[in-house]
């Protein structure tokens, strides 16, 4: 027998579960199927390492274009921790490094001059003011309807700033504002997290992704969630929950058709079940393979991995304190020529060396994450992400061999700044294993189902229409529509999704109740 649903959703990551307790609370009835055990996708928190008492958040870390509405509407318990200390980066070789305190911007300013970049220091400044007024005009859109480009731009209200950002390569645009190799690299780093792109990107790929890290809360500041991402999809599984939504885990949905029926397996048994509308927290890619079709499989470009700390380690800075050092971003060889020897190293099939890394610590803007006797012992979380790390480089490759190379590429990377092995810190599990977990994109594609370890489930576009885009249908100008009229993007996938947002849910319902 058919059950029927008014919704059937697709995946339960957190855009899905946005989307779920919208829809639950307006009365739809609505079934979520998520093929793994627990809920939330890639914004969890897991104890990674046995015996060890500490809750990382596993994939996602840092949250920044969640939107007050939807915090307020779903009424979500997510508290959001402000890091004091933007970055810092050491100066590859030598025992300086340049630390940026959004607290002091004298003691900012100080370093920029410790690195020979003291020039940089005002057009760092000039370039903040320019990222928030795009940042204030794009922002208060992402929960309307499209915008279209020329709409976009007029809000934007200055065509200077417009073309630099948008038009123009972003790093063409660094290049002609900064003159120092460092500060560019730092700069542009916000255009590379989950993006293969060289430093000058003519495909605009980079401007995009750069573009969604400078817009969110209309400051672009990231934050840390307090508890952990767990804590973030948890609040909202309880909101689609007491909305009336069901949430069905260990439910893997093996077809989909355009007039809305699924098929899942849950336990030894196989389902069917008919929907009015069918929205889809997987990756674009995953959908079509569910439909019968075959898109063009997205590609990831990054490494993650998660370490637990004794203690944090000494830098070969000895000016920089490690707290304030590794409470923010923690650039490792991101300057500008560097990033761009990197792409060309990936491009020709080579994992780079050194590889460009940025790592953050969160228990130290959030220690609740940590038992209270690690805690009270000095131990520290740390998560690297290294970038210029493409799927294509596990081709071919034994997926465990090519793990532990890429792990070694990235603890060689770090250890370059370090005065110290970081794998000298480390603490160990119950069984006597190092506290170190790395996931490449083949990782991220098995366990959470990212075509291509894509953490962005494919390529973003801008958070605007184009002016000749058809936007007819409520689908259409929410950013959700599919080929088929019933099947709508609820996840990453959306025309404004990536990153833990909520976005692509929040989107997705609001097309299905102006339906």
């Amino acid at each position: 027998m058919t059950r029927k649903h008014d919704v059937v959703i697709i995946g339960g990551g957190h855009n899905a579960l946005v989307a779920a307790a919208y829809l639950a609370g307006a009365g739809r009835s609505v079934l979520l199927l998520e093929r793994q055990h627990h809920l939330g996708g890639a914004s969890i928190s897991a104890q990674v390492f046995p015996g060890v008492d500490a809750r990382l958040s596993r994939y996602s870390y840092l949250v920044s274009l969640l939107p007050e509405r939807i915090r307020r509407d779903l009424k979500l318990d997510v508290e959001l921790a402000r890091r004091r200390y933007s970055s810092y980066t050491p100066l590859p070789g030598t025992d300086r490094g340049l630390l940026v305190d959004t607290g002091d911007a004298e003691a900012t300013a100080a370093s920029f001059a410790s690195i020979g970049a003291a020039s940089d220091w005002d057009a760092w400044r000039a370039f903040g003011d320019d990222t928030a007024r795009v940042a204030a005009a794009v922002w208060p859109t992402v929960t309307d309807p499209l915008l279209t480009r020329s709409e976009a731009r007029r809000a934007v209200g200055d065509d200077r700033v417009w073309d630099e950002l948008v038009e123009a390569p972003i790093g063409q645009t660094i290049a002609g504002r900064f003159a120092d190799d460092l500060v560019r690299g730092v700069v542009l780093t916000d255009a590379l997290i989950g993006t293969f792109a060289p430093t000058v990107d003519e495909t605009l790929a980079a401007n995009r992704c750069f573009l969604y890290h400078v817009i969110g809360g209309g400051t672009g500041h990231w934050d840390v969630p307090v508890g952990g991402m767990g804590a973030v999809s948890g609040s909202i599984a309880r909101a689609a929950r007491a909305a009336g939504a069901e949430l069905l885990t260990d439910a893997e949905v093996v077809s989909v058709a355009p007039d809305g029926e699924v098929v899942y397996r849950h336990g030894d048994d196989e389902h069917r079940v008919a929907a009015d509308v069918v929205l889809s927290g997987v990756a674009p890619y995953v959908l079509d393979r569910l439909l019968g079709t075959e898109g063009t499989r997205p590609e990831g470009a990054q490494v993650k991995v998660n370490l637990l700390l004794a203690r944090l380690p000494r830098l070969r800075d000895t000016s920089a304190d490690p707290a304030a050092a590794f409470a923010g971003t923690f650039h490792v060889h991101e300057g500008f020529a560097a990033i761009d020897r990197s792409y060309a190293e990936a491009t020709a099939g080579r994992i780079p060396d050194p590889l460009p890394l940025e790592s953050y610590c969160h228990s130290l803007t959030d220690p609740s994450i940590l038992s209270p006797e690690l805690q009270a012992s000095g131990a520290q979380t740390l998560t690297v992400f290294a970038l210029q790390a493409p799927d294509r480089l596990l081709d071919g490759r034994d997926p465990d061999a090519a793990r532990a190379e890429l792990q070694d590429a990235v603890l060689r990377s770090l250890d370059s700044v370090l005065a110290e092995p970081v794998e000298s810190v480390l603490l160990r599990d119950a069984e006597g294993r190092p506290c170190i977990e790395t996931a490449t994109t083949r990782d991220l594609e098995q366990s959470l189902g990212m075509a291509g370890g894509n953490i962005f489930h494919g390529p973003l576009a801008w958070p605007w229409a184009e002016d000749d885009e058809q936007l007819s249908t409520p689908a259409e100008r929410w950013g959700v529509a599919t080929a088929h009229e019933r099947i709508l993007v609820c996840g990453s996938g959306s025309r404004r999704g990536g990153a833990v947002s909520g976005l692509g849910g929040y989107h997705a319902a609001m097309a299905v109740l102006e339906s």
